[in-house]
């Protein structure tokens, strides 16, 4: 099942995306509809039963928006690939540990939205293309375990970042929270405890295959990573853990290739779907 939230008639909404590609919007769902996704999360009330009468809206229709606003800020892991450690880097450079850190949730773009290039205070925006979780139920202090019990679902995030001042700051939350920067979508996967949670990452530009590998690649598993960021730490309904970017990023490239006004980004996760983003002049 992949939940998404919509624009419809200047109205915003959310629903469900049939394999058709059809949106079963809210009010045709529950008795009660939750006001937003994030609401659903936190609430999660049983969905009534569709028949051929149940309203549908082609998703042509339509303009994707983000998800929802987090809770919190989107929390991030660093170097979770051991190939892109070692294009960014050392083998002294992989971690022992996670690396966290956050990105600010104004810097969220839905699908097909504008990245903003910000050339006056950067000539090094980078795409990260990633899969990210959506935290389903307040959690803290969780086992390895039980870790997986805590997700919603899953989407694809690119994690924008502007590499100069990533380097200057010496830390990565200014770099990678520039307004119109995170591209996130265009759904949310809802995960049922019993589906494969590894997935196949690709990230395109311009159509050339910049980024191909799979989760199954992490230094720190999905496990690892919900469990270790819940110790002394509640996690939230609605909060957002982007996973760690695979190798290929245009930092890495000889010479470093980085996003230009008019470049396509297009980030696929086998099972999700495709977000595509255009990069324009701030």
């Amino acid at each position: 099942m992949k939940w998404l939230s919509y624009l419809y008639k200047g109205k915003p909404n959310y629903g469900i995306l049939s394999e058709e590609n059809k949106i079963v919007p809210a009010q045709a769902l529950f008795i009660n509809p939750p006001k937003t996704l994030l609401d659903y999360i936190k609430e999660k009330p049983a969905i009534k039963e569709l028949n051929e009468e149940t309203e549908i809206i082609p998703i042509e229709e339509v303009e994707i928006q983000i998800p929802f606003l987090p809770p919190n800020n989107i929390m991030a892991i660093g170097k979770n690939y051991y190939k892109h450690v070692l294009e960014m880097g050392t083998k002294e450079d992989v971690p022992e540990h996670i690396l966290v850190f956050t990105k600010s949730s104004n810097s969220l773009l839905p699908h097909n939205g504008q990245i903003e290039l910000h050339q006056n205070i950067t000539s090094q925006l980078d795409y990260e293309g990633e899969l990210a979780v959506i935290i389903g139920k307040e959690t803290r202090d969780i086992s390895e375990k039980e870790a997986l019990s805590a997700i919603f679902g899953f989407t694809i995030i690119n994690d924008i970042t502007a590499r100069d001042i990533q380097k200057r700051h010496k830390q990565f939350y200014l770099g990678k929270s520039l307004d119109a920067s995170c591209p996130i979508g265009p759904c949310i996967l809802a995960y049922d405890g019993k589906q494969d949670v590894i997935f196949q990452i690709e990230t395109k530009v311009n159509g050339e295959i910049r980024q191909a590998d799979s989760t199954e690649k992490f230094i720190f598993n999905l496990a690892t990573i919900i469990s270790s960021l819940s110790k002394g730490h509640t996690l939230l309904p609605g909060d957002i853990i982007a996973t760690g970017t695979p190798s290929g990023v245009g930092s890495g490239m000889t010479p470093p290739t980085f996003l230009q006004e008019g470049d396509t980004v297009k980030v696929t996760i086998d099972r999700i779907g495709t977000l595509q983003n255009k990069v324009r002049k701030s």
